[in-house]
């Protein structure tokens, strides 16, 4: 030590511990939490942190189904991940997979595979009802009132609804047709007391006082959709008065009889065929215009 400079040993002296002991690496800082980041590969994110859809058609569930649902969960698990996408500080919307969603907490897990998608609500929308309709158990008025929303609040015309959703043009303007059902009827058929057929038999009757009248008749007595396109019948014409009209009905061949029968439920409107020795006219009535856009786009196909 002698022979050091001894402004070098001022500047060993001046770094104190640090030129005496060897240096260490600086702690490494704690990696970043992982970022649920749209991947298309599945996560799993807590139950909690996931929200309902607010865009979603299904309103009701099978109790039962859920449950038995809830069972299979508790047993082996989600098979199938949700899907949904990141809605900002930790939290999440479900597109689709809310019975998996609401099973799994029945089940007590605290976790559900979800698949993060990166959308805006159109597309998040559009995934919902997309969805739901190929899964079928949407029922009638829950698939009218989901046209109604892509209609109204993203501008869509039947035929783009009818392109996204994998259904034709008239089968979009014929769910659609159901809104014009009294709600107490909508409840009917939501329920499941009042089928599609009954629905859009009914649709031809003038008033919604008709409409709601006639479908406590149909529930109370558990007709057909043909015993119930024959009541409406009835009703618009209550006289059933006698003369070439009645005598014309009652002479009707029974084939152009059912080949008008089969008109009158494909097309839902009030069908009449007058038949001569083979000659005639078929007259169909609509009583709007979206009926007559609808009977163009059938009679087109």
């Amino acid at each position: 030590m002698a022979n050091v400079p001894v402004d070098l040993k001022r500047r060993a002296l001046g770094r104190g511990l640090e030129a005496l002991l060897p240096s260490r690496p600086a702690a490494a800082p704690p990696p970043p939490a992982p970022v649920a980041a749209p991947s298309g590969k599945p996560l799993d994110l807590d139950v909690t942190v996931i929200q309902r859809n607010p865009f979603q058609t299904r309103t009701r569930f099978d109790e039962a189904a859920l449950e038995e649902l809830s069972q299979s969960i508790a047993a082996t698990g989600v098979v199938q991940p949700i899907v949904v996408r990141a809605l900002g500080e930790g939290k999440y919307q479900l597109i689709a997979g809310e019975r998996r969603w609401l099973a799994s907490q029945r089940a007590g897990k605290q976790t559900i595979p979800a698949i993060v998608r990166e959308v805006n609500d159109e597309q998040a929308m559009e995934m919902t009802i997309v969805e739901n309709l190929q899964r079928a158990d949407l029922n009638p008025m829950e698939q009218a009132r989901a046209f109604d929303r892509l209609g109204r609040e993203f501008k869509m015309t039947q035929d783009q609804m009818a392109k996204r959703t994998g259904k034709d043009r008239a089968s979009v303007a014929n769910f659609l047709r159901l809104l014009r059902l009294p709600e107490a009827v909508q409840g009917k058929v939501e329920a499941g007391e009042l089928s599609f057929g009954h629905a859009r038999a009914l649709l031809a009757l003038e008033s919604p006082e008709q409409m709601l009248s006639a479908s406590g008749k149909i529930a109370a007595l558990s007709m057909s959709v043909r015993q119930t396109e024959t009541f409406v019948r009835n009703l618009l014409d209550p006289e059933r008065k006698l003369g070439k009209v009645e005598a014309a009905a009652e002479e009707m061949d029974p084939n152009v009889k059912a080949a008008q029968e089969q008109l009158q439920r494909s097309l839902g409107l009030k069908v009449r065929i007058e038949d001569v020795r083979g000659k005639g006219r078929v007259v169909i009535e609509y009583s709007n215009l979206e009926d007559f856009d609808t009977l163009l786009e059938t009679l087109s196909r």
